[in-house]
């Protein structure tokens, strides 16, 4: 038996490769089929099955693909309704892998399909379980995540009764293998370890604790942040069908040159930079909306992109490819192209640039002990609850562009979050809307707390 994890940390998402004697299964997987088919070629093996557990919301689903490459078969558990061939399995219904068996649990509560796969070994003892977006470590599925009839409340209750009529009731060392981690907004706070065991959550998960279905209710259902735009349309993607991957890289890897780049920004196209926030504030084409490949790229760009716009990026050369699969990951597919040469062209022919002037955390406190600037922190209100610095206005970058009417376009701003990249992406939001006297905090309030301590308050 071989259980690998594949975790990709763009999306805090975690797939399954499991093989027993040549024959595989992969549960979840994201996009690119490659990663997989390379783990088979590599061990000699077969990929006989692709697992879904459920129609994912925060990421475009591979298995389509994957089975069209390897024959593999699709397996969803109880509920699911695609719109493509797959095999609609059983509550404990069991697939052979070679001499282990992979048993269907159907687990709905974070959606009606929400399905957990236990792994069992050739002398039938439960040795692990995959579960998708039911259980995480420290954390559950949220249960608002789903468009249709049913209400995070009835759902809730679906998970209450799948947490603690199934999962719990599992052997106490069966391994947890959970479909997301830290910074994944399909919880409310997943934990930073990548597996844990059912005893281990049974003591410190919240969801597990003995408990009243309505206190559950509250628990799970309470301080759910908005959900990005983009989930619910990703949900489609994955239930309808999603385009061969190669297609979208196909239409989307479009080198232009300067003048089609820029008629197609005449023509209302946004201008994605996915440089660094150093690079991008050293120079940029005016409008651009700078979101780093090096941070959590596509969740911010699904927070902060409608999904329909007609995207133009930038970015470091040779990263091209990396941009769009990205892009592709989370469903965004009108790419119009990017320009040869990158922001080099831009300037070799002598176009305008702006740019943002970056503090450090000692200009920093000058400037705040001057009054002269209104300061924004655009971390998330947990974040800001625990370490803050007076006199800050606080806009969570997921609302900046809903609450850009609070700001005074002729006001000076200081912008800072936890290390400099949110904060950037703030700034570039604003140069964007108009808003051009903008500094942005280089190292952010983590810089700060290290080089002048007094202006940080811990609480």
């Amino acid at each position: 038996m071989y259980i690998q994890q594949i975790y990709t940390g763009c999306l805090a998402q975690a797939s399954y490769y499991i093989e027993s004697m040549g024959e595989a299964v992969v549960i979840d997987p994201i996009r690119e089929p490659e990663p997989y088919i390379k783990i088979a070629e590599q061990r000699g093996t077969k990929i006989k099955y692709v697992f879904e557990t459920h129609f994912h919301a925060d990421f475009v689903s591979g298995h389509i693909d994957l089975a069209d490459k390897t024959g593999a078969v699709i397996v969803f558990g109880p509920k699911a309704k695609p719109g493509y061939p797959a095999y609609i399995a059983r509550h404990h219904e069991r697939f052979p892998v070679g001499n282990c068996h992979i048993e269907v649990l159907h687990t709905p509560g974070h959606t009606i399909e929400s399905t957990c796969f236990l792994l069992l070994d050739e002398n039938e003892k439960q040795v692990a379980v995959f579960t998708g977006d039911t259980l995480f470590v420290g954390d559950v599925g949220r249960p608002d995540l789903m468009s249709g009839n049913l209400g995070k409340t009835e759902l809730a209750s679906m998970l209450y009764y799948s947490l603690h009529g199934i999962i719990c009731k599992l052997d106490d060392e069966v391994i947890v293998y959970p479909g997301h981690g830290a910074g994944s907004a399909c919880g409310k706070k997943p934990g930073v370890e990548k597996y844990s065991t059912i005893a281990d959550e049974k003591k410190r998960n919240y969801a597990l604790q003995p408990q009243t279905l309505n206190k559950f209710i509250t628990a799970v259902t309470s301080e759910l942040p908005r959900p990005p735009a983009y989930f619910f349309k990703d949900a489609s993607i994955n239930i309808i069908g999603a385009r061969h991957l190669d297609d979208v890289i196909k239409d989307s890897l479009k080198f232009l040159n300067i003048g089609t780049f820029s008629e197609e920004i005449r023509k209302g196209a946004l201008i994605l930079d996915c440089r660094s926030a150093k690079n991008f504030a050293e120079g940029f084409i005016p409008g651009s909306i700078n979101i780093g490949l090096n941070g959590e790229f596509a969740p911010w760009v699904g927070q902060l992109i409608d999904m329909d716009a007609n995207i133009l990026f930038i970015t470091e050369p040779c990263t091209e490819k990396e941009v769009v699969t990205r892009l592709a990951r989370i469903g965004y597919e009108n790419i119009k192209g990017t320009l040869a040469g990158g922001i080099n062209m831009w300037v070799q022919n002598a176009l305008p640039l702006e740019s943002i002037e970056n503090v450090d955390a000692y200009d920093f406190n000058f400037l705040f002990n001057t009054n002269d600037y209104t300061i924004i922190d655009v971390r998330k209100p947990a974040e800001v609850a625990k370490e803050n610095i007076a006199r800050t206005h606080t806009i969570p970058l997921s609302e900046l562009q809903d609450r850009i009417s609070e700001l005074d376009a002729n006001a000076r701003y200081i912008i800072y979050c936890v290390g400099g990249y949110r904060s950037m992406i703030a700034a570039s939001i604003l140069m964007s809307n108009g808003i051009k006297n903008v500094l942005n905090v280089t190292g952010g309030i983590k810089s700060v707390k290290e080089l002048v301590p007094a202006m940080v308050a811990v609480n």
